[in-house]
């Protein structure tokens, strides 16, 4: 009964594409649990090289079964987009399901939450803006529309009209914003109806009984620990839980049916968006791994901020998920530099901390205390076995596991499946 959940375990971007890719080859159900469309995942496989926001990297698996779960936002027209892309080229999408209690994201949601961020000014969060958050509110403040809605257009018809006439409120009366239109928006999402209303359904209830048979489930998360709203950077963080408990949440799969958690790791730091992130490199250095590692936004194609591993950010991530083993990925972008350090420790106040400060303010004033170690200076791209890794990447690896008091499973020197170091199995 293997069901192995794999978590972004710093602030997102972090190469968990390729890895569920990877091992999707053994599970027979790969499940995207948070996030929406404002997150992505690219994946290099023998097809070619895809971006995906809301399909599960199982997609391209025949005998796999991908599914969006509950705990996902859903816009569909992005759904439309992104399947049509991937009919186009040969993938077929015929086994995605989409669960009934997924929420889905308005026209309305993405016109309020660009309008907020443009209110803020200088204080915006840095949203993608493409009504994550407000889909979320909604859900929370129970006035949100589902994917089981758009099974009976009567339900549809009477949740969109008591929700439309709350947000054209807002929008005229707040931000002095035209109405939108009722009909529009209806006469839309009946389409959406049409096209997706055979791929809705129970997806927990799919799940509990593929567990029941011993098949093995993956949980595909999206975002990073950092940017949970309870443990991450807030309030510049994301709307839902990208956490191994918010795995379980957002699939609908009891937490005593995990049997590992795979914490997926850059061997560097990189972050997109506005908050704070102390060992952001804003020099050279940090431009070299950028330009080397092609640090930019999967979804948004904003510059990633770049830096060197912080082990005290790590150490939260590993103690709130549990981490089994983790991956380290992108280990190769590090091969030209002749030194590098790693953050064991902040100071604060003139005082060293070993601990993730959950203000912002104190964050935003944590000095790094670096560790340093000699690099390697030479390719490992086409090293397979960790054994052939030069000593000073050993020592580098070896390193992160002593801080993070979890092993190495796997670690990635390329962005191709095979560029993979397999230690241990997570399976």
């Amino acid at each position: 009964m293997p069901v192995v959940a794999v978590i972004g375990a710093q602030w997102g971007d972090e190469g968990k594409g390729k890895i569920v890719d990877m091992l999707t080859e053994k599970a027979r159900y790969v499940v995207r649990f948070s996030g929406g469309d404002n997150a992505g995942h690219t994946v290099v496989n023998p097809q070619g090289e895809f971006k995906l926001r809301l399909t599960p990297s199982g997609i391209f698996y025949k005998d796999t079964t991908s599914v969006i779960g509950n705990g996902v936002v859903i816009n569909p027209a992005v759904l439309n987009a992104e399947v049509d892309d991937l009919n186009s080229r040969g993938i077929d999408t015929s086994k995605l399901l989409i669960s009934d209690r997924a929420h889905l994201i308005m026209p309305y949601h993405i016109l309020i939450e660009g309008l907020e961020e443009e209110a803020l000014g200088g204080k915006a969060i840095g949203t993608t803006r493409k009504g994550i958050g407000p889909a979320f509110a909604d859900k929370v403040a129970r006035t949100g529309i589902r994917a089981g809605d758009l099974l009976d257009k009567s339900v549809l018809r009477d949740r969109l009209a008591t929700a439309l006439e709350n947000k054209n409120k807002i929008l005229s009366g707040v931000y002095s914003v035209k109405p939108l239109s009722f009909d529009d928006i209806y006469r839309q999402y009946c389409q959406y109806a049409d096209r997706w209303s055979p791929f809705i359904c129970d997806t927990s209830a799919v799940l509990a009984a593929a567990i029941d048979r011993n098949e093995t489930v993956l949980l595909e998360g999206a975002q990073g620990t950092l940017l949970d709203p309870d443990f991450g950077t807030y309030p510049f963080t994301t709307s839902s839980s990208p956490v191994a408990a918010g795995a379980c949440l957002g699939a609908g799969i009891a937490p005593n049916k995990l049997t590992h958690i795979l914490g997926v790791f850059k061997a560097f730091q990189t972050r997109v968006g506005s908050g704070p992130m102390p060992t952001e490199l804003n020099d050279e250095v940090g431009e070299a791994i950028r330009e080397r590692g092609q640090e930019y936004g999967t979804v948004s194609g904003r510059p990633r901020r770049c830096g060197w591993f912080d082990a005290v950010a790590a150490r939260l991530s590993a103690r709130i998920n549990g981490f089994n083993s983790v991956v380290i990925t992108r280990l190769d972008i590090l091969d030209v530099l002749p030194r590098l350090k790693i953050c064991t420790g902040y100071m604060l106040d003139g005082k060293t901390i070993d601990y993730f400060p959950a203000s912002i303010t104190a964050l935003e004033k944590c000095q790094p205390i670096y560790e340093e170690l000699a690099g390697w200076e030479k390719p490992i791209s086409d090293v397979r076995k960790f054994k052939y890794l030069p000593q000073n990447a050993q020592r580098y690896i070896r390193r992160l596991e002593e801080l993070l008091d979890c092993p190495a499973s796997l670690i990635s020197v390329g962005k191709h499946r095979e560029q993979t170091i397999v230690r241990k199995s997570v399976f």
